[in-house]
C-alpha cells in the first residue's frame, strides 16, 4: 500500500498518521493526550517517543536515514530471529528483523491509546537467509506507557530454534551521570572483560558496558535508568524474557551511524530471550516477548527508589 491508502485504510486524523519515511518506506506517527511514538515500517523501528510534556526518551543517531540491509544503531531495533551472533554464525549480528519491510496488520485506538501492528511473514527472501516459515508481529502503542509486543509463530511443519529481543536505546544528557538500578546480586556475562561476574548494587555507567544478566524466574521484570543530567528516571518493565543486556560501547565505539560522542548520550537496556542458545518453537506454537517503557521527570532519590 502507498501513504494514501494506508492512511485511508488504517489512519485516523491526529491520531495515527503514515508518512514517508526510509528507502521509499512509510513511517507510522501514533499520537494522544499521553504522548506520540514514531515507528519505521521497514525493521518496525521505534524511532522516537515523547510523553506530553517530557524530553526525548529514545537517542536516535546523527544519519538520520539507512538502507534495507545495514544496521541502524538508534531507536528500539527489533532483534530477531537471533539476538547478537552467538545463536548462529549463519545469520546476521541480531538477525534480519530489523532490516526487512513490515506490512501494517491493523490499527486501533480509544480515548486511553493509540496503537498500531506490524507484521513480518516468512517469505523467498528471508528463506535465502533462514529456510524456516513464521510470522513476526510487533504491536507497538502509546498510552500512559509506551508499549511493546512481538509474537513470534511457527507457521510451517517443523521445528525452528531462535533467539530475540527489543534494543531499546534509552537517550541521556550524559553517559557517566547515568545509573540502571534493578540489577543488584543478578549474575551476569561481562561481554567487555570475556568472564562472568555478578553485580553488586546500582549498575554506574561510567565505563563501557556490555553485560548480559540472567533474570531469575518471574513473570515481570523491572528495571529504571537514573538520568542526573536530565533529571529523570525511565523505566523498563519486561516479560517473557530470561536476560537483559546493558550496553554501552565507550569512546573506542566506531559506528557510522554515530557522531564522534555519541556513545555519551545513550544507554541500551535490552529484553532478550533465550540467549545465547535459544528456544525451540514447535510448529504453530507462539512465543511472546513484552516490554513498556515510563519516563519520570524531577527523579529524586525516592523516586529512583520507587522505580528500582
Amino acid at each position: 500500500m502507498n501513504i494514501d491508502q494506508l492512511n485511508s485504510r488504517y489512519g485516523a486524523p491526529g491520531r495515527i498518521v503514515f508518512r514517508p519515511g526510509h528507502c521509499g518506506y512509510p513511517n507510522v506517527v501514533l499520537a494522544n493526550k499521553y504522548g506520540t511514538a514514531e515507528i519505521a515500517l521497514l525493521g518496525a523501528n521505534v524511532l522516537s517517543y515523547r510523553p506530553t510534556g517530557h524530553a526525548e526518551v529514545i537517542f536516535r543517531p546523527s544519519k538520520r536515514d539507512y538502507n534495507r540491509g545495514e544496521s541502524f544503531h538508534g531507536g528500539i531495533p527489533v532483534c530477531f530471529p537471533q539476538f547478537g551472533n552467538r545463536f548462529s554464525k549463519e545469520l546476521p549480528q541480531h538477525g534480519f528483523a530489523r532490516a526487512m519491510p513490515f506490512e501494517v496488520a491493523a490499527s486501533e485506538y480509544s480515548d486511553e491509546m493509540t496503537e498500531v501492528t506490524l507484521v513480518l511473514r516468512s517469505d523467498e527472501a528471508t528463506r535465502a537467509t533462514w529456510p524456516h516459515d513464521f510470522s513476526l508481529e510487533i504491536k507497538v502503542s502509546v498510552s500512559m506507557k509506551l508499549n511493546l509486543t512481538m509474537t513470534a509463530t511457527n507457521t510451517g511443519k517443523e521445528q525452528f530454534g531462535f533467539s530475540c529481543g527489543f534494543h531499546p536505546y534509552i537517550l541521556l544528557r550524559e553517559r557517566d551521570g547515568a545509573t540502571v538500578k534493578g540489577l543488584d546480586g543478578f549474575s551476569f556475562f561481562n561481554g567487555v572483560a570475556g568472564k562472568d561476574d555478578r553485580q553488586t548494587g546500582d549498575l554506574v555507567m561510567d565505563h563501557p558496558t556490555d553485560h548480559i544478566f540472567t533474570l531469575p524466574s518471574s513473570p515481570r521484570h523491572e528495571f529504571a535508568v537514573i538520568d542526573s543530567g536530565l533529571r529523570r528516571a525511565v523505566a523498563i518493565a519486561s516479560s517473557g524474557n530470561d536476560r537483559v543486556v546493558v550496553w554501552n560501547p565507550g569512546a573506542e565505539c566506531r559506528i557510522p551511524d554515530f557522531d564522534e560522542d555519541s556513545w555519551r548520550r545513550f544507554v541500551c537496556v535490552e529484553p532478550v530471550s533465550d540467549w545465547p542458545d535459544g528456544r525451540v518453537l514447535e510448529p504453530g506454537g507462539k512465543y511472546v516477548l513484552a516490554a513498556a517503557i515510563q519516563s519520570t521527570m524531577e527523579a529524586t532519590n525516592e523516586t529512583a527508589q520507587a522505580q528500582s
